[in-house]
């Protein structure tokens, strides 16, 4: 899967708006590996002219867009979180059930419960 510059860009489909709930994608993956390069490629396809950084102080970082049904792009570090109560506590339930969230997690395996099981997931491994 690519998602680069010029016209050969493509989102991938199964990233898609459902319109019954958020569509959460789970970037799995070692430090370093392309995550929150994945995520500032799509937010710059997106529209998103900000510099997207990981959010890993802030742990959540949300951005408007209006992009295929989408009309946030929520970006989320469970990096430094202890427990899955931490991200609740940051609204989740509700962040998950607005159709017109795009909701992508960064270390996922640390919040892996509260996670809708019909999570999208795209695993990142380093280069040799």
């Amino acid at each position: 899967m690519s998602i680069g510059e010029g016209r050969g860009r493509k989102f991938p489909p199964f990233l898609y708006n459902t319109g019954m709930k958020a569509t959460v994608v789970a970037l799995q993956g070692e430090l370093g590996s392309g995550k929150t390069a994945f995520a500032k490629a799509l937010g710059k396809m997106m529209g998103i002219n900000e510099h997207i950084v990981s959010p890993t102080f802030v742990i959540m970082k949300s951005y408007d867009i209006d992009w295929k049904g989408f009309k946030k792009l929520i970006h989320v570090d469970a990096y430094r979180l202890e427990s899955e109560s931490e991200l609740l506590n940051l609204g989740w339930n509700e962040l998950v059930e607005n159709p017109q969230h795009l909701i992508l997690i960064e270390w996922p395996e640390r919040v892996e419960g509260i996670l809708p099981k019909d999570s999208r997931r795209i695993f990142f491994k380093h280069e040799i």
